[in-house]
């Protein structure tokens, strides 16, 4: 008897529950007529705190449609938004969509070099940013990549470099060539509302909304166009998974940029969806971040793993009052804080990429884990998931392991300057470069990118895997395993890890409470330890693999 094949499919798309307009201005347009005088922002700074109900979120975003027309935007104009997380750069996507352009989500981690490299590929003709990130003045880094905008008139920038960009607006300190954001929006007061409102209603959700970017984990970022389709399932799809209502109340905060995909559709799209409003932090700090927690009785955190572990380790940790906390996952520290009782779980147990504009496999918050069993999720409604050799493109048998293939309705338009046809396989699919394996009840297990699994004396072994089991052990702060090359075994096991501030776990202990946990082929040859700030990480906090290789290989080496 065959077993199956490793391919399976979730509920018709026609069938999703929950969703609204499938159109970013039919987004915006529907949760302001839902939650009109709701709160839908906040910003404490310096200057003072700006708070935006989802009424004064549609101005503020035709305010900026409005101005962008007037320099020209259209249908299908690129404009860059290079900015944290603040109320101008949520107005600044709406508005890009409202005036029928693609909003182009730029990165506030890139260097001068990366910036340079996403403003050629982009061909975006409108620059919005803020002018100062922590020690960077964007304005100056621009004005140094392009002379030519300092002597340039505002609106009528001539660039051999950038040939499509003729304007730029920033949030900040005025700088020569360049529109201060009152300045900007003042262009816009000449052009009629009425046609704002109607290039919205034309939008279609087949047509370009967005342009992010991959993080770089692995290579050179790669652009990646997004349906408004593909963008606004997720947007409403994060509240089903959430499971948030209006009267939830739900207040997120977080201080991840919103230019990465994962947290525009988790932290941004199940919060407007769902009535609540974000609370922002431009940057993050951790003593910082609890006081606007305290203060703007947050109840739903959207962190990344090192930012829980200072979270726990900053100064005023023990006396903030967290007691508003509702929807934070019972395996996260603030769960564990003093003043919080709460037993929540959320829907972790998903496989996406911003290439299908994040989940294509997630199970609900609060699912149980003998539903999930540590798994990766199941399909989506529309979502075709299937595993193959990844040398031959043949779907292996059930429970096998392989590359994971995607299709369904949030699947990206297109990397920028590669045809379809070099990226989908024969059958539409979008092999994804990850390892992983479907089991008999549909369920989709994730084991690493294939170029991360360590090939060592024939066996394979995830090194996601070997993380995880690392991750209990006492004083561990962070974990990744690699495959160093060797002799004879092609690769030996070797785990990276940043204890926590002031614990000395030993490299013995870890490996003898892994031989417990794993196969002995699993188990690292070498544990090796390094400072956080020796460990290259990419704009998302991802780890660079290929940066850990080669500097594990030079300790052992050494």
């Amino acid at each position: 008897m065959n077993p199956d094949p490793s391919i399976v499919s979730g509920p018709p798309f026609g069938e999703e529950p929950g969703l609204g307009a499938l159109t970013l201005p039919g987004f915006l347009r529907e949760v302001t007529q839902m939650y009109g005088e709701r709160e839908a922002l906040v910003l404490h700074t310096a200057d003072g705190v700006t708070r935006w109900t989802y009424a004064e979120l549609w101005e503020r975003a035709v305010e900026v449609a409005r101005a962008l027309r007037a320099c020209g935007v259209g249908k299908d104009g690129r404009v860059g938004v290079l900015m944290t997380n603040r109320p101008e750069w949520v107005a600044a996507v709406f508005g890009v969509s409202l005036a029928g352009g693609v909003a182009v989500a730029l990165s506030t981690f890139s260097t001068p070099a990366e910036l340079d490299h996403l403003l050629q590929v982009s061909g975006v003709s409108v620059l919005l940013f803020e002018r100062t990130v922590l020690a960077k003045d964007f304005a100056a880094i621009v004005t140094e990549l392009e002379p030519e905008i300092a002597t340039a008139e505002p609106g009528a920038l001539r660039s051999a470099r950038y040939p499509f960009l003729r304007s730029l607006a920033l949030v900040g300190d005025a700088a020569p060539g360049i529109d201060t954001w009152g300045t900007f929006l003042a262009r816009g007061r000449q052009e009629p509302r009425e046609l704002v409102e109607a290039t919205a209603a034309a939008t279609r959700p087949s047509d370009t909304a967005v342009l992010f970017f991959s993080s770089g984990s692995t290579s050179r970022p790669k652009g990646i166009l997004s349906a408004h389709r593909g963008v606004t399932t997720q947007l409403w799809r994060f509240r089903r998974m959430y499971g948030f209502s209006p009267q939830d109340g739900v207040r997120c905060w977080t201080a991840n940029g919103f230019f990465w995909s994962g947290n525009f559709g988790m932290a941004l799209g199940a919060t407007l969806s769902g009535g609540g409003a974000l609370v922002l932090q431009p940057t993050f700090d951790a003593a910082e971040a609890l006081e606007l927690m305290q203060r703007e009785r947050v109840n739903f955190p959207v962190a990344w793993p090192h930012q829980w572990a200072q979270l726990e380790a900053a100064p005023n940790w023990s006396e903030t009052d967290l007691s508003s906390m509702r929807f934070v996952d019972f395996n996260t520290p603030i769960a564990r804080h003093p003043t919080v009782s709460t037993e929540w779980y959320e829907p972790g147990h998903a496989y996406g990429n911003t290439e299908t504009f994040t989940i294509s496999t997630c199970y609900p918050a609060n699912t149980p884990a003998e539903v999930h069993a540590g798994s990766s999720g199941e399909p989506l409604p529309g979502v075709t998931v299937k595993i193959v050799d990844p040398i031959t493109g043949a779907v292996v048998p059930r429970g096998e392991h392989g590359e994971i293939c995607v299709k369904g309705p949030t699947l990206m338009l297109g990397y920028l300057g590669t045809p379809l046809d070099e990226t989908l396989d024969a059958e539409g699919f979008f092999p994804t470069g990850d390892g992983g394996r479907l089991d008999a009840a549909g369920r989709l297990f994730w084991e690493g990118r294939l170029t991360d699994i360590i090939k060592t004396g024939g066996a394979n072994v995830s090194p996601l895997e070997v993380d995880e089991a690392i991750a209990g052990h006492p004083g561990v702060k962070i974990a990744k395993t690699v495959g160093v090359p060797h002799e004879t075994l092609g690769e030996v096991v070797v785990s990276c890890v940043v204890p926590h501030e002031g614990a000395r776990p030993q490299a013995d202990e870890i490996r003898r409470a892994l031989r417990e946990r794993l196969a002995s082929y699993k188990v690292p040859r070498h544990v090796l330890f390094f400072r956080e700030d020796e460990i290259a990480l990419t704009g998302s906090a991802k780890i660079k693999s290929s940066d850990l290789r080669k500097l594990a290989a030079e300790r052992l080496r050494g």
